[in-house]
């Protein structure tokens, strides 16, 4: 792991501490996952829970989710989207919910116990989450869901999703957030989606799926700013993780580089192949100071960091992209070798451009903001 960036003051000792027993956990506890994605995303959420890790899902700073995502992705995709969808799918409750929901769910979020889900995007409405439709009818103080929601993460093995769906009116006001235990009457895994990079993915149907009062987070018509805050809160961890894999990449490519044979030499005395590892290097730590200056930013300054955020998300996911790539170039025949590392993270960072906020829409946070601020 490229580990110079948490020696930066942006970061205690806590986090540096952190980051070394997450490498011997990786170390010790990752294996290959095999042909049963779904069983082995259960087991990493399990062994994440029993390590403790989990627990930063639930109550850490955005500086130990940065961390943690960073060294989990450098090592595993899956290790990564296992812990960060514990934390995405909890979100909402940890930020807005009762405190009778908080004691219900986080714990056995933390514990591993109840893997977690953000059901968000339907098939109409993706980055245009205004426009969703599913609805959520009151109905003698009780709560009826109806409608599609796909592309869900962890859909088809999580315990519950946090469910955002339309109770009244247009556009962003109408919405709420909700509990929606996997068990309910109603709630049915409709589609198992493939990906590029295998991970449990599906669309759900909700089916007059009836819930309690106390399934309700927040407040009705709160729905889009309980959504848009859990989201602000993980997307600079999205970075993070891109930065994990970029990271693993130029290890592998100067690894690779300094193996292979070229001439008289090695591919590594090749002065195009050093001018594209110093591009690699710098884009990197472009990267990292995006991502740790939002991330203490978020934790220890009392201001709207949309713009920190998007900034770090949009940049390590895009360079990251280009500095995989690279390695893949470097590589050659070998790079787009199923097996090879780096083919695997060719696959595994695509997907990181588009959730959260597509790279597009982080643009447009970036311009609004600034445009915002010169109007005042």
């Amino acid at each position: 792991m490229v580990t110079d960036w948490l020696d930066w003051p942006f970061f205690e000792d806590r986090h540096r501490r952190l980051a070394e027993e997450l490498e011997k956990w990786c170390a010790a506890n990752l294996d290959e996952p095999g042909e049963d994605v779904d069983g082995y995303c259960r087991s990493l959420v399990g062994r994440l829970g029993d390590a403790g890790f989990l627990k930063l899902c639930t109550e850490g700073d955005v500086r130990s989710l940065a961390i943690a995502r960073a060294t989990l992705a450098y090592h595993s995709g899956l290790a990564d989207f296992a812990f960060a969808m514990q934390g995405l799918g909890s979100g909402a409750i940890r930020l807005f919910g009762t405190e009778e929901q908080k004691a219900e769910w986080l714990p056995k979020v933390a514990s591993g116990q109840a893997i977690a889900a953000f059901a968000m995007t339907e098939p109409e409405a993706g980055s245009d989450a205004a426009n969703m439709v599913t609805s959520a009818a009151s109905c003698d103080g009780a709560w009826d869901l109806t409608g599609e929601k796909t592309y869900i993460s962890n859909g088809g093995i999580a315990n519950f999703y946090v469910t955002f769906a339309r109770s009244g009116g247009e556009g962003s006001r109408g919405l709420s957030a909700f509990i929606v235990p996997a068990n309910s009457p109603g709630l049915t895994v409709e589609e198992r989606i493939e990906v590029i990079a295998p991970h449990p993915l599906a669309r759900l149907k909700y089916d007059d799926v009836r819930l309690p009062p106390d399934a309700l987070i927040g407040e009705p018509g709160e729905g889009f700013r309980i959504a848009m805050e859990t989201l602000n809160l993980f997307r600079v961890t999205v970075g993070a993780a891109a930065l994990g894999m970029a990271g693993r990449a130029l290890v592998e490519a100067v690894d690779f580089a300094s193996r292979r044979r070229l001439g008289q030499g090695t591919l590594a005395d090749n002065a195009v192949t050093q001018a594209k590892l110093a591009d690699m290097a710098l884009a990197l730590d472009a990267s990292a100071l995006l991502i740790a200056r939002a991330a203490w930013q978020q934790d220890e300054r009392s201001r709207d960091n949309r713009r920190a955020a998007a900034m770090a998300k949009l940049n390590a996911t895009e360079k990251a992209q280009k500095i995989i790539d690279a390695a893949v170039q470097m590589h050659g025949g070998m790079g787009v070798t199923k097996g090879a590392k780096v083919e695997e993270l060719y696959r595994e960072i695509r997907a990181l451009r588009i959730y959260e906020g597509a790279s597009e829409v982080q643009r447009q946070i970036i311009a609004r903001d600034l445009l915002k601020e010169q109007r005042t």
